[in-house]
């Protein structure tokens, strides 16, 4: 059965150097730190990569980052991967928890986090399940 998740969340992007120097001045990568509130109390650790083009408000961005804590009183960690792009400010973002990287009592978990910002500040929705492990 779908279960829903709502909070609010704190986010830290630190720059980091790219692995290779070729890459161009449009390249980036970034750490990810965030503090979860809200029905997911957790942490996240991860690592983003994007790019950015000649045309204002275009640019992409991948990233992975694995969060730690409780969803809705259940423990555990899981990892959630996100594909976003800006097609001349129009934004398309795609976050989903990658199968079975599920652990603890959220071992199972499948599903999609949606992240909204408004006034400065950073919120979540997650539609999820969680399957009974073989």
């Amino acid at each position: 059965m779908p279960s829903h998740a709502a909070g609010t969340f704190e986010v830290k992007l630190l720059p980091q150097p790219l692995s290779s120097a070729e890459a161009g001045p449009l390249m980036g990568r970034l750490s990810i730190n965030k503090t979860f509130s809200g029905d997911l109390q957790a942490t996240s650790r991860g690592e983003m990569l994007s790019a950015g083009t000649a045309v204002k408000g275009s640019a992409g961005y991948v990233a992975m980052e694995c969060v730690t804590g409780t969803l809705q009183g259940r423990s555990g960690s899981f990892v959630l991967q996100h594909s976003g792009t800006m097609n001349r400010g129009a934004p398309q973002l795609t976050v989903s928890v990658v199968p079975d990287s599920g652990t603890g009592e959220l071992a199972g978990i499948s599903g999609t986090l949606g992240i909204q910002m408004a006034d400065g500040k950073h919120s979540y929705t997650m539609d999820y399940e969680i399957s009974p492990q073989d």
